[in-house]
């Protein structure tokens, strides 16, 4: 599967969670979501909700921009 740039934030949640050697189901948890719907995020199935973007951004302590590619 190709990743457009409108999608390119899925790689980085994965590679942000795997670098922090966190599994699905922890980030799921922390979300208040099944394993399986958290899972539709990295695969691109389901657009990530702004209010899940903001909790992942204080547990990686990123900004938005940098988890849907908008830094330089």
């Amino acid at each position: 599967m190709e990743i457009s740039k409108e999608t390119a934030y899925v790689k980085r949640i994965r590679e942000l969670r795997e670098d922090a050697e966190y599994t699905q189901e922890y980030i799921a948890s922390y979300l208040g979501i099944s394993q399986t719907m958290y899972a539709r995020y990295e695969r691109a199935a389901n657009e990530l909700p702004v209010r899940h973007l903001i909790k992942l951004c204080k547990l990686y302590g990123v900004t938005a921009d940098h988890i849907l590619g908008l830094e330089k």
